[in-house]
């Protein structure tokens, strides 16, 4: 019996919008044309009121956010980092990067091809937003990535905005080594 209840007010609550939404729909034919001379002639009321009291606040948010007509995603926001190196023996990166969240950066990763390797960071991926990898002038638009692997030489161009803060690392597959990692810490 209660199962009943709880079925029939669960169809009761979820039927009364769809109803709300039918009665305030104008009718079709000549009621529909008798409501809009209403809705137009309301509308002029408020027009009249509003010019004799105060006008329409606007909220204007260009102070904080100006970055221009292209937005943050304009050259002139844009920070380029120092380059990641993929070489066998070689540290990744010369030291830690420090990013702001929000702002908008670009990578280059360089390898000499000296042996198949890759970069992996999927909590560093996840923290950004990926604009653009750009390889052999082909831009790629990617949902996501979780790593970046080199058979030959080659570079590679990330254009990215940081998002979350913390701290996060990119780092070669299979490697230990502190020098074998890129630090990125986003504030």
């Amino acid at each position: 019996m209660t199962r009943l209840l709880t079925v029939l007010m669960m169809v009761a609550g979820l039927s009364v919008p769809a109803a709300a939404q039918e009665a305030a729909a104008p009718a079709e034919g000549a009621a529909a044309s008798e409501a809009a001379p209403e809705a137009a002639a309301a509308e002029e009321e408020e027009g009249e009121e509003e010019e004799e009291g105060t006008a329409a606040t606007a909220y204007d948010a260009t102070g904080k956010f100006d970055y221009g007509f292209s937005g943050i995603m304009a050259r002139d926001n844009r920070t380029d980092l120092a380059p990641l190196t993929l070489a066998s023996g070689q540290p990744v990166a010369g030291g830690n990067y420090t990013l702001k969240s929000g702002g908008f950066y670009r990578i280059a990763i360089n390898a000499d091809g000296s042996q198949e390797l890759a970069l992996s960071g999927g909590d560093f991926f996840r923290a950004i937003w990926i604009n653009e990898i750009v390889i052999n002038d082909i831009e790629i638009r990617p949902m996501g990535v979780h790593s970046i692997e080199f058979d030959n030489a080659g570079t590679a161009i990330i254009s990215f905005v940081a998002i979350t803060p913390g701290r996060y690392t990119l780092s070669v597959p299979g490697s230990s080594g502190d020098t074998q990692q890129a630090v990125f810490n986003i504030q």
